[in-house]
């Protein structure tokens, strides 16, 4: 079972990525996906969930207005759009899967991603 993020890179402060996660082996309609992301030097930290049917999103506060998660079951996809980047957004995003638990907590996902890099430029 593996999860797959792609879609990072380098962009200058202000600019926007899109980032996708698919799996090969898992339906993602049935999870809660969540995005992590992890900078250097740092713990890995939430940014956002997306329940099932995609009705709920959570993220965190400083993120909300800029970040958007969102998901294409029938293409079994999930996306992070990312706007209005800054240098402190630069980190490893990370992708994940759960069946319940807590959205906030890694530990409560049980997939994860290899990650995908994403640096911002002042």
């Amino acid at each position: 079972v593996q999860l797959q993020a792609s879609g990072g890179g380098l962009v200058q402060t202000g600019g926007s990525l899109r980032l996708s996660c698919s799996s090969s082996g898992l339906s993602l309609s049935a999870y809660v996906m969540g995005w992590f992301r992890q900078a250097p030097g740092k713990e890995r930290e939430f940014v956002a969930a997306i329940k099932e049917n995609g009705d709920d999103v959570y993220s965190l506060d400083s993120m909300k207005g800029r970040f958007a998660a969102s998901r294409d079951n029938a293409k079994n996809a999930v996306y992070l759009q990312m706007n209005n980047l800054k240098p402190e957004d630069t980190a490893v995003y990370y992708c994940a899967a759960m069946y319940a638990g807590n959205y906030y907590s890694e530990r409560s996902y049980d997939y994860w991603g290899q990650g995908t890099q994403v640096t911002v430029s002042s």
